[in-house]
Formats: structure tokens, C-alpha cells, sequence
């Protein structure tokens, strides 16, 4: 299935070759099953959305947001997203950029207090 996928691949790849600096950094943190065993996989799509970190198997979806998603328009674009991806049984946590910086390893906390289910999540 994934070779006919070839769109979707490609767009993948180019918003890794884009991440953040905050991305890139959390990455770290995930990438290599290195947080609780959990495989996180980045800039993966879901129908017809790209998210910035699934791990699939929990159903677990992690965004990293920068200014750009603080907008009227931005914030509902947002929303139906979220709806299209909890209607697929996606649980989704977000974090600003700011977070990150200042406080990943608060970040890399809750990610792995969600993938024990140890909290709610709100997005």
C-alpha cells in the first residue's frame, strides 16, 4: 500500500526537510522507540491531514505549534482537524513551540503520562 502512496510520501518528506527547530528537537526525544517503547513516526498522514507526530499504536498524536495556529481562521482549521482525527479514534496533545524551548522535558512528561494514560488530553 505505501508505493501507492506516492503524494503523500513525497509531501512527508518535504515537511521533514521544513521542521522546526521545536520539531526537531522533540524528535529527538521520540524518535527509536526511546520514550516508554512507543513508535513514534513524524509528519505522517491521517485521511487527509499531516500530523506532526503519531504513534500509532496508542492512537496518540502530538503537535507542535508555532504563532501561525492562533488566528480565527487558523484555530477553526485547527478544530475541524481535530474532529476529522478524533472521529478516527486519535487522541491529540499540542504544545507550543515556547514549550519546547523552554520545557521539554515537561513536554516529553505529559507525552509519555498520555501513552500511560495516566491524563486527559485536551486539545
Amino acid at each position: 500500500m505505501r508505493g501507492l502512496r506516492i503524494q503523500e510520501t513525497e509531501r512527508s518528506r518535504r515537511l521533514r526537510r521544513a521542521e522546526t527547530q521545536a520539531e526537531r528537537e522533540l524528535w529527538r526525544r521520540l524518535r527509536s522507540r526511546a520514550l516508554s517503547g512507543a513508535k513514534f513516526v513524524r509528519q505522517a498522514a491521517i485521511g487527509p491531514y499531516f500530523v506532526d507526530f503519531v504513534c500509532r499504536g496508542d492512537k496518540l498524536v502530538v503537535e507542535v505549534d508555532g504563532a501561525t495556529h492562533s488566528t480565527a481562521v487558523e484555530l477553526r482549521r485547527d478544530a475541524l482537524r481535530a474532529d476529522f482525527l478524533s472521529e478516527q479514534g486519535y487522541r491529540i496533545i499540542r504544545f507550543a513551540n515556547d514549550d519546547v524551548y523552554r520545557n521539554i522535558d515537561g513536554v516529553v512528561q505529559t507525552i509519555a503520562a498520555a501513552l500511560a494514560g495516566k491524563t486527559t488530553l485536551v486539545d
